[in-house]
């Protein structure tokens, strides 16, 4: 009954043990499915690697910004040849990190283009990743066609809003962004993103993140674990996985006004749907 869309199974932090007990944790848990989302070309290889092994267990290939520096043409084209797998739903995380600037930003930003062009080539989804870069990330997200109307036009609308496959995984931005992001009213440029919520929604001061939650329709929200980062409360200070997404799903309910259950069942759906998990 859960989907947590954005997990690093990959992490390579773990040992080989660490991995198999989460794995076990994953499939004692009420997880119905996982996406193991790369970060770099190993990564990558590995949560595709992760996808063909495990029913539950779903990857997106892409390079993080962090490692925007290590990007040739050999890796993007690795990387498109791993998005062709069948389980392989994404290109991403991609995007733009003017946090930690660990590499480049010139190349952050090349790379980061590249990487979109070949999301529209194969005509798949884009997982973002943006940190102190929200605008210079939007507008390259507008100059690449990401969303696009032709782009818009490869997947089904919601709700008569076009839907770009566009997700900004974590996103804690305002609610003014947020509400730039999805837009719904005819006096805003419909976008057509999908928004990711994590484990700070559970923070007891994180309050701009509760009011984008409240503000954006439960259609264009999934959640995500982002583990092994980012540990929800109630379990705040320890290593975070997959199964802990069920207290980000209680938090979300409670600022909907719907039943846990409800919530559950309305983020699944709207992942497998962004997926295009059948």
């Amino acid at each position: 009954m859960l989907f947590d869309s954005h997990a690093h199974i990959n992490n390579d932090t773990y040992t080989r043990e660490d991995r198999e007990a989460l794995i076990r944790d994953i499939e004692a848990s009420d997880l119905s499915y996982v996406m193991d989302i790369g970060f770099d070309l190993k990564s990558s290889r590995l949560a595709a690697e992760h996808a063909r092994t495990y029913p539950w267990c779903y990857a997106a290939a892409g390079v993080h910004p962090h490692d925007a520096d290590t990007m040739t043409e050999e890796v993007l084209s690795e990387i498109r040849t791993l998005a062709g797998e069948e389980k392989v739903k994404a290109i991403g995380e991609i995007g733009l990190d003017f946090h930690y600037d660990r590499s480049e930003r010139d190349a952050q930003e090349y790379w980061f283009r590249r990487q979109i062009r070949l999301a529209n080539e194969m005509r798949i989804p884009i997982v973002i990743h943006s940190r102190d870069a929200d605008k210079k990330t939007m507008d390259i997200l507008k100059e690449e066609g990401a969303f696009s109307e032709e782009r818009c036009g490869w997947f089904p609308a919601r709700g008569g809003a076009g839907d770009a496959r566009v997700l900004l995984h974590c996103f804690s931005g305002s609610r003014e962004l947020g509400q730039q992001y999805v837009k719904l009213g005819r006096e805003y440029v419909k976008l057509g993103a999908t928004l990711s919520i994590a484990g700070p929604i559970t923070y007891k001061n994180n309050r701009k993140t509760v009011e984008m939650a409240e503000d954006i329709p439960i259609e264009y929200l999934l959640v995500e674990t982002d583990s092994p980062y980012l540990t929800p409360v109630p379990f705040r200070g320890r290593p975070n996985k997959s199964p802990y997404v069920e207290h980000t799903v209680r938090r979300l309910a409670l600022i909907k006004g719907v039943t846990y259950e409800e919530a559950a069942r309305r983020t699944m759906e709207n992942a497998k749907v962004f997926f295009d998990i059948k």
